[in-house]
């Protein structure tokens, strides 16, 4: 199938959870290679529109694509197309990072899954902690094991969700590394998060979802020229993007 420079297509997408409406018409594109995030605050949709790209929720209406394949009506084919880290960690503590890392490999049924494994584990700093137990890691180092499980098999397309929940600033410091390599390696990657400097510091484009609608989207640059910069004593300050995102929520 040829590549399509756009990753990721949302049109029209709505859910609803026993009549309470959920998503009311988001719309967003994500360009191939790039970090999107989705800025929002708890309960907003972010964890729901994930689901609904990753296959495992229907929508209610709309229409949804990843990696040029409909969500729907090409379920198996987005799936081969993607890998999903949530907000928790999936890894088994009683095994190893390398027993981890191998048994996905022998689930996505890769080729030799132990010298795949390897690569990985070495590429995010994890050869020398290859062969404890998982359960002896710290949070920041679980996460890259399990950012890194997520590769196996080469996906185009990976959804973190919230990927750094629950981590020190340490912690965070290090799943950031990682993000950033992964794009420059050519990765689309949907980050949806609830912390504005995580979505400052790695976005190429920041989508503000709220009341179930994406309410602004673009570069961040895009979205500092929606408010007018601070002075300070005479001095022009550009306004961060928790001053934009409060502003935008706060006039709705």
């Amino acid at each position: 199938m040829e590549k399509h420079a756009t990753a990721i297509r949302v049109s029209g997408l709505r859910k609803s959870y026993k009549n309470v409406p959920v998503l009311t018409g988001v719309e967003f594109e994500v360009a191939r290679g790039s970090i999107f995030a989705l800025l929002g605050s708890n309960g907003a949709g972010k964890t729901t529109i994930i689901r609904i790209l990753s296959t495992l929720l229907p929508p209610d209406e709309g229409a949804a694509e990843v990696n040029g394949f409909d969500v729907r009506a090409d379920a198996a084919q987005v799936r081969g197309s993607i890998s999903l880290t949530g907000q928790f960690a999936a890894v088994d503590e009683i095994l190893t990072g390398r027993e981890n890392m191998v048994m996905i490999g022998r689930l996505r049924r890769v080729d030799n899954p132990g010298r795949v494994a390897d690569e990985l584990l070495g590429r995010f700093g994890l050869a020398e902690a290859a062969g404890r137990r998982v359960a002896t890691y710290s949070g920041g180092m679980r996460r890259r094991l399990d950012i890194a499980m997520s590769l196996i098999g080469d996906p185009p397309v990976i959804f973190l969700d919230e990927p750094t929940t629950g981590l020190d600033p340490e912690g965070r410091i290090e799943v950031w590394q990682v993000i950033q390599k992964l794009a420059h390696s050519g990765t689309t990657i949907l980050l949806t998060t609830q912390y504005l400097d995580e979505a400052e510091k790695l976005a190429d484009r920041i989508a503000i979802l709220h009341d179930g609608t994406i309410i602004v989207s673009g570069t961040l640059a895009e979205l500092r020229e929606l408010l007018p910069p601070a002075t300070v004593e005479y001095v022009e300050r550009q306004p961060t993007l928790e001053e934009i995102f409060l502003a935008i929520v706060g006039q709705r």
